[in-house]
């Protein structure tokens, strides 16, 4: 993709918005529509985007498989970890009114907690999907790929002008040797 000019500045312009709306779906998400899983998926939707207009090696640069498996389980165990809170406090598990002193504050923490794991999750498993079905896990990056296939090629032409062009002319059939 690399001529599609107007693809690669639309993507660049659009991005910080769809990020910052998902970012305002998690944080809104306590108060009225929306959450961990509506935000999760804006989220892996932007970089799924960017890895569309870029490339899967630019994307996996940004966003390394490594890190994105690290925040699918830290999702996973801050979603268990605020449940496990409140069994350890007395409570029912994610019975969030004991996470505090007071009770609506303690359900206005767990509740951004829970959503805050929730939304890394459906992030990171969307992101590990999208690399599992491009490939993306033992492939190099884009970059790597074009200066190899440069080399392999200046080295082909730098073969073919040491023999003095003669593959190019194709063989000489007046030779009686």
């Amino acid at each position: 993709m690399q001529h599609h000019t107007v693809l690669k500045v639309a993507a660049k312009l659009l991005l910080p918005f769809i990020l910052l709306f998902a970012l305002y779906v998690q944080f809104h998400g306590d108060f009225g529509p929306g959450g961990g899983f509506q935000a999760g998926v804006i989220f892996g939707a932007g970089i799924i985007l960017y890895a569309l207009v870029f490339g899967t090696g630019h994307a996996r640069a940004v966003v390394p498989p490594g890190a994105v498996r690290a925040a699918a389980a830290l999702g996973v165990l801050l979603y268990t970890g605020v449940g496990v809170a409140s069994l350890l406090l007395g409570a029912n598990f994610l019975d969030y009114g004991i996470l505090a002193a007071d009770p609506v504050a303690g359900q206005h923490l767990g509740i951004l907690l829970v959503e805050l794991g929730v939304g890394l999750t459906v992030t990171a498993v969307m992101i590990l999907l999208f690399y599992a079905f491009a490939g993306v896990e033992g492939a190099e990056t884009d970059r790597a790929v074009a200066n190899r296939d440069g080399a392999e090629r200046a080295a082909a032409e730098r073969a073919v002008a040491d023999r003095g062009g003669a593959s190019r002319a194709g063989p000489d059939w007046t030779s009686t040797s």
